[in-house]
C-alpha cells in the first residue's frame, strides 16, 4: 500500500498570495502534477491540515478544483487554519466525515487502517487532545488490536525546539503518548503543521512531521527565535507498506534532471 501525505496547502481566494509572498495555489497544482507522474501511483492520499488559509467556503470549492485531477481518494483532518463545518461540508463526498461533532474517523478500506484525529481548538492556532477526543482515540484502538494503524492529525505530539511553533503545539500530548504506548498496533503517527520533515518517538512509536507543497517553516532552533518562513524545495511524504513495514521517503515537487544511469548498458560503473 502507498499513501501520499500533503499538508499545509493554505489555499486562499483564487488570485490572493499568503503573507503577499506564497502562491500557495500554483504550488499545490505542481505538488498534484508531481504526484501524477510518480512511477507507482499512491493507493489514497491524506492531508493533515491547513488545507485553507481561513476556512472560508470559497477556498474549500478552490481547493477541492486544485486537487481534482487526483484519481485517488482524499482522506482529510482538519488543523488550526481550518473551518471544522466549512470542511466537512466540502468533503462531505468521502463518506467518512461525521456528520457533526469532532472530525475524527476510522477507515478500515486498506491494508493499513487509517484513524483520523481533530486536534483543532477553534480560532486558536494551538492544538489540543481533550479528554473527549483521547477516549474516543482509546475505544478506537482498542476496537482492531490486530490491525497496523496509522493515526492522522495536524498538530504534532511532539515538542519541536522551534519555539514560536512550540507556544502553538499540542495540549495533552503527554496523553496522547500514553494512550498510543497501550496500543502496538499504531505503526505511524503523520502530523502538519510545522511545514518540514522532523521526527520524534511519542509512546515508543514514530511521529513525523510532513513538509509543505507552499513555504517551510525557517529552521531555527534559537530561544525565542522568531516566526519566520522560508522558500526552501516544497514536497510532500510517501508512506509505503511493503512486507509488514512503513517505509518513509520524502519527495520534493517539481521537476529535476535524469534520472541517469550509474552502469554503461554492458554493466560497468560509468566513471
Amino acid at each position: 500500500m502507498l499513501i501520499a501525505q500533503i499538508t499545509d496547502t493554505h489555499i486562499k481566494m483564487q488570485g490572493a498570495l499568503a503573507y503577499k509572498k506564497v502562491d500557495t495555489a500554483a504550488m499545490l497544482a505542481q505538488c498534484v502534477d508531481t504526484v501524477k507522474r510518480l512511477d507507482v501511483q499512491p493507493d489514497v492520499v491524506v492531508l493533515t491540515g491547513d488545507l485553507t488559509d481561513f476556512g472560508d467556503a470559497e477556498e474549500y470549492a478552490y481547493l477541492r478544483r486544485i486537487l481534482a485531477p487526483l484519481s485517488q481518494r482524499l482522506i482529510v483532518v482538519p488543523g488550526n487554519h481550518d473551518e471544522r463545518e466549512g470542511m466537512r461540508a466540502a468533503f462531505a463526498d468521502g463518506g467518512y466525515l461525521p456528520a457533526q461533532g469532532f472530525l475524527q474517523f476510522a477507515i478500515d478500506d486498506y491494508a493499513l487502517r487509517i484513524v483520523g484525529l481533530d486536534t483543532v481548538v477553534p480560532m486558536k492556532g494551538h492544538g489540543e487532545l481533550c479528554g473527549d477526543r483521547l477516549a474516543w482515540l482509546d475505544a478506537t484502538l482498542s476496537a482492531r488490536p490486530d490491525q497496523p494503524t496509522l493515526v492522522l492529525m495536524h498538530h504534532p505530539p511532539f515538542l519541536t525546539g522551534i519555539d514560536h511553533m512550540d507556544a502553538i503545539g499540542l495540549t495533552g500530548r503527554d496523553e496522547f503518548a500514553r494512550v498510543v504506548a497501550r496500543h502496538p498496533q499504531v505503526v505511524r503517527i503523520l502530523c502538519g503543521h510545522l511545514h518540514r520533515s522532523i521526527f520524534a518517538s511519542v509512546g515508543n512509536r514514530l511521529a513525523l512531521t510532513c513538509p509543505s507543497p507552499a513555504h517551510q517553516v525557517a529552521l531555527d532552533l534559537r530561544p525565542d527565535g522568531p516566526s519566520a518562513f522560508r522558500m526552501e524545495p516544497p514536497g510532500f511524504m510517501l508512506h509505503h507498506w511493503l512486507n509488514g513495514q512503513l517505509n518513509t521517503h520524502t519527495v520534493n515537487v517539481g521537476d529535476y534532471a535524469g534520472p541517469f544511469p550509474f552502469f554503461t548498458p554492458d554493466g560497468n560503473l560509468i566513471d
